[in-house]
C-alpha cells in the first residue's frame, strides 16, 4: 500500500509521460496522413467522375 501511495503522491512516472507523448505524436501523424489520403481520394474521385462523363458523351458517337 505504501508503494502505491508513494507512486501516486510522487508525481507522474517519467516513462508513462514519455509513452503518452509518443502516442500523442503518433495520433497527430496519423491524423495528418488521413488528411493527405482524403485529399488524394477526392482528387481521384473527381478524375474518375470526369472520365465517366467523357465516356458517356462519346458512347452515342460509337453506336
Amino acid at each position: 500500500m505504501a508503494k502505491a501511495l508513494f507512486g501516486h503522491v510522487g508525481g507522474p512516472d517519467p516513462r508513462m509521460v514519455q509513452e503518452m507523448r509518443r502516442l500523442q505524436k503518433r495520433v497527430r501523424d496519423l491524423e495528418d496522413e488521413i488528411g493527405r489520403l482524403q485529399d488524394t481520394n477526392d482528387r481521384l474521385s473527381e478524375a474518375v467522375a470526369e472520365v465517366a462523363v467523357n465516356a458517356t458523351e462519346r458512347e452515342p458517337a460509337l453506336a
